[in-house]
């Protein structure tokens, strides 16, 4: 894999030829001592030069103090700066001039203090670019990484060397991980503080720890994101070569404005970077302790091939609650064979449940344990194993584990997964010593150890999600999507250069009929006369709708008007609307009444858009109609489509399962529906200027009869 220059960049951070530490103190209370104690552990200190730069102190810790950059000898390539806010500009540039290739800003006092800091940050970045010197931080704690060794923190304690690399935007969760991980002996690859991300940021580092040999799984930790589509590539690139795993923050959203559509309602804060992760095959999780729960899972254990889990206990509480969290997580309770079950029977206590869970009583030691997991290990009806223990007085749970890692270790390939659910802690450590030692990732309760299977499916939903990539446009489609989009945008420029921010009905119309959206006959009437005389041209039942572009919500305001089936209702009905819609808004433009044959039968869904943002446009789907926001059955994920993520996407609603046809009802025109998904997808990807789209409801006709577009909204961004 051939690093972009911006990540190959990153080098210095994690093995540079030499270290300086601008600000290196004498003083065991200052931050910048603890750094250089770091460097210096004689067990996983820098093996390299390392400089403490004070032109205050002759020495720091025994070594040689320089009074500036300027006079450190080489090699050296990074510096770690704990100085005053207003000295990090010219040190930088200092640097830059020295020829470092990179400094670790540990320094508060930038952008998270106001102005003032912000223009200091983006100083010190204009300086960092004229040189090539890549920044991390500022407002950070640094990074580690066990191979080199280096461990830039001021953190105390060295994680040990494992295939977990940690990426958190938060210095404090970092260095509470880094303290966790020395008290469980976790193994980590590296840990990086990036703290302001004033350069360097996710989107850069993901590509080196995806290329980086000793990072097994990327665990992340993410409070805002930079580069938006940018960052879905690198995440995409990098997770079809590795697992990533992420934590973000900030996923509710208190006080959001009120929005104009109800795209808007239900797409929340935190939808456009869940469909982002899909996307791309990241696996997000909920929890700092799932997050890590789920990493030490896609480390040391592989994927399974199907969702049926076997659960093996010895105490049938657990297992219940295990059951029921498998079933929480779309994963299936696995069943053994009639052949296991009969060789479990005669293996085990003659109480022991053998179906499954299979429940091997409380006496089961660990030539019990041993046994039983193998058997249950070669049944073809499982696909993975969940093994609880409860200490017993008269069970060596260590020698349970080491039984239960001998079985694990002897099966054949492809392995299946084996989890380990040690519930207690007082008589179970030495027990979990024993579980990290084999590498059989051991949770304490059964819910957390199921929560880590589910993550093993999703990884492998993913994974085969990216090996089955749709057929690429041909060329007749390329041709009709550039015509569409020539269609559409004379469409918009219309409406944007009359100074509009959304299109009335007949402009609405015309959009979709560019990207071939069907939409059922219609006309706009400015008179009582033109309406009949359009609504026994198309034949009755009509429906009748306003047409204003300030009032887009029209059956709020008493705008629409169904099942309409002879010319003197439609007469009224014409008078009826224009009073109901003055009176919503005696200021609103009205261009007419809309004129529009009455499709009947079939199912009613919402397809819209709303633009995020960071990622772009946002497609929902769900159930339409009127009570969508409330029934809020809704699917989300990015634009534009492929044809196999349509389908994903109709599948994971409820919508989708009624269009299978329930209660003998005939199935409805999925394949229609998906085209109408893609076409909208390819729309609101391919202009830029708008800025939410509603489409609802949208009917889904029987198999082979086709979707409507009943009704449009169409919001604008503001120019």
């Amino acid at each position: 894999m051939t690093l972009p220059p911006r990540a190959a960049s990153l080098a210095p951070f994690f093995n540079p030829t030499g270290v300086a530490v601008i600000g290196a103190s004498r003083d065991p209370a200052k931050l910048s001592y603890g750094v250089m104690r770091n460097l210096l552990d004689p067990a996983t200190g820098f093996p390299g030069p390392v400089y403490p730069v004070n032109p205050k102190a002759d020495e720091v810790l025994g070594l040689r103090c320089y009074p500036d950059i300027a006079t450190v000898p080489d090699p050296v390539e990074l510096a770690v700066l704990l100085i005053p806010a207003a000295h990090v500009p010219a040190t930088i540039e200092a640097c830059g001039r020295r020829g470092l290739k990179a400094a670790v800003v540990i320094s508060g006092g930038f952008r998270e203090v106001g102005p003032e800091g912000a223009a200091r940050e983006r100083e010190m970045v204009e300086i960092a670019a004229r040189y090539g010197l890549r920044i991390m931080g500022p407002n950070g704690i640094g990074v580690i990484d066990t191979a080199t060794p280096i461990n830039t923190t001021f953190v105390r304690g060295m994680p040990a060397r494992g295939g977990i690399a940690f990426l958190s935007q938060s210095g404090a969760l970092c260095g509470g991980v880094i303290d966790w991980a020395v008290g469980r002996a976790i193994g980590f690859s590296k840990l990086l503080s990036v703290g302001n991300e004033a350069d360097v940021n996710e989107t850069d580092i993901i590509p080196y720890l995806a290329a980086d040999a000793a990072s097994k799984v990327l665990a992340l930790y993410l409070e805002d994101v930079k580069g938006g589509p940018a960052f879905v590539e690198a995440l995409r690139e990098a997770a079809a070569r590795k697992p990533i795993v992420i934590l973000k923050s900030g996923r509710t959203s208190s006080g959001q404005a009120a929005t104009a559509s109800h795209t808007g309602a239900l797409a929340g804060a935190h939808d456009a970077f869940r469909a982002a992760c899909r996307r791309a095959g990241a696996v997000e999780v909920e929890t700092v302790e799932g997050l890590f729960h789920a990493a030490l899972a896609l480390e040391q254990q592989p994927a399974p091939e199907g969702n049926r889990i076997a659960i093996l206990t010895n105490s049938g509480g657990p297992a219940a609650l295990a059951a029921d969290r498998l079933e929480e997580r779309g994963l299936a309770l696995a069943r053994t064979s009639q052949t296991v079950r009969a060789t479990l029977a005669a293996t085990l206590h003659p109480e022991a449940q053998t179906g499954g869970p299979v429940d091997m009583l409380g006496g089961a030691d660990e030539a019990a344990y041993g046994a039983a997991l193998r058997l249950v290990l070669a049944d073809p009806a499982c696909d993975g194993v969940l093994v609880i223990l409860v200490p017993q007085i008269l069970v060596d749970p260590v020698k349970v584990v080491e039984a239960i890692a001998a079985a694990a270790q002897a099966q054949p390939a492809p392995a299946k997964p084996v989890l380990l659910c040690l519930m207690g802690e007082a008589s179970l450590g030495d027990a979990q010593v024993a579980a990290r030692a084999a590498r059989l990732p051991a949770y304490t309760f059964p819910e957390d150890a199921v929560d880590a299977f589910s993550v093993l499916w999703r990884r492998e939903q993913a994974l085969r999600r990216m090996a089955a990539p749709d057929a690429a446009m041909g060329e007749a489609e390329r041709v009709a999507t550039a015509k569409a989009r020539r269609k559409a945008q004379d469409v918009l420029l219309l409406a944007r250069n009359a100074g509009r921010q959304s299109l009335d009905a007949t402009e609405s119309r015309a959009l979709l009929s560019a990207y071939e959206i069907p939409t059922p006959p219609q006309t706009v009437a400015t008179d009582p006369n033109d309406a009949v005389a359009f609504a026994e041209r198309i034949g009755y039942p009509v429906v009748l709708k306003l047409v204003s572009s300030d009032i887009l919500h029209k059956t709020d305001a008493g705008g629409v008007l169904l099942d309409v089936r002879d010319a003197e209702v439609v007469r009224a009905g014409f008078a009826t609307i224009l009073e109901n819609a003055k009176a919503a808004n005696p200021a609103a433009r009205i261009r007419g009444v809309q004129i529009q044959k009455m499709i009947t039968g079939g199912h009613e869904v919402i397809i819209g858009m709303k633009r995020d943002p960071t990622f772009g446009p946002l497609l929902v789907f769900g159930l339409g109609g009127i009570y969508v926001e409330a029934l809020h059955d809704v699917v989300h994920r990015l634009a534009p489509l492929s044809p196999s993520e349509a389908a994903e996407m109709i599948d994971a609603s409820r919508a989708g399962r009624l269009l299978t046809g329930l209660r003998g009802q005939a199935p409805s025109d999925r394949a229609a529906l998906i085209e109408a998904l893609v076409r909208a997808g390819r729309m609101v990807a391919q202009h830029p200027e708008i800025a939410e789209l509603d489409l609802n409801p949208v009917v889904v006709l029987e198999a082979g009869q086709g979707v409507y577009a009943l009704d449009a909204r169409v919001v604008l961004e503001s120019k």
